[in-house]
């Protein structure tokens, strides 16, 4: 298949923005047609990614210019019945606090994840985007495509930093690391809760934090390019 037609999955549930835009660009620049997808073809930005801590100008600038691709994309989002699995060959899940509550229950998205794994594509995470992983099933094994591989996501540290942990709590969620366990994934923390950090093992992709979103990004094209 060549590049100009290979597509790269990238879903918005609690959309925390560059979680999103990063990833985005990266897989533009790699040559990907790039395809937004959510569960019910809605969204929500996180209150917190459009501050401007967050957002910096030229990012910024991308998203609130409604012209742009990237915001025309996710103001067109797509819904899993509109797309077909087998065209695509990369899974890219963004995140948000809120897709503690969404990617759990995210029965479409879940569907289409694992099918490009069992395809033989890549599956892959940034933040909280692997809350969605205990109920992307291998066909092969029955259990989760995380069991038995390494992976990161944002900390129990950061969340308790961030003076949420009471509040995920009362969402009746795991936190990214217990999802982890609970998938019989290893875990493997960032040096600290907000470093760039991210792990590929085998064709799962996975990244720590908002400020790891690109080099995951990267990491999922380069494992892609190996396959």
């Amino acid at each position: 298949m060549r590049r100009s037609t290979q597509r790269a999955r990238r879903l918005v549930l609690g959309l925390f923005i560059t979680e999103a835009l990063h990833p985005f660009k990266v897989f533009k620049t790699a040559g990907f047609d790039v395809d937004l997808v959510s569960e019910t073809g809605t969204y929500q930005p996180d209150w917190l990614s459009q501050q401007k801590d967050w957002l910096p100008a030229e990012d910024r600038a991308v998203w609130e210019d409604h012209s742009s691709e990237f915001r025309s994309k996710v103001d067109k989002l797509l819904k899993p019945s509109d797309i077909n699995p087998d065209n695509y060959g990369l899974f890219f899940a963004s995140a948000g606090h809120a897709s503690l509550i969404d990617y759990p229950d995210a029965k479409g998205l879940q569907l289409i994840a694992a099918k490009v794994f069992t395809n033989g594509g890549i599956v892959s995470a940034v933040c909280h985007g692997g809350a969605i992983f205990p109920g992307i099933i291998d066909s092969s094994t029955g259990k989760s495509v995380i069991t038995g591989r390494k992976v990161t996501g944002f900390t129990t540290r950061g969340e308790e930093e961030e003076g949420v942990l009471d509040t995920i709590r009362s969402w009746n969620r795991p936190t990214i690391e217990a999802s982890a366990a609970s998938s019989g994934a290893t875990y493997v923390s960032p040096a600290g809760p907000w470093d760039a950090f991210t792990i590929t093992d085998g064709r799962i992709v996975t990244g720590a934090n908002p400020a790891s979103a690109h080099v995951t990004a990267e990491a999922a094209v380069k494992a892609f390019n190996t396959l």
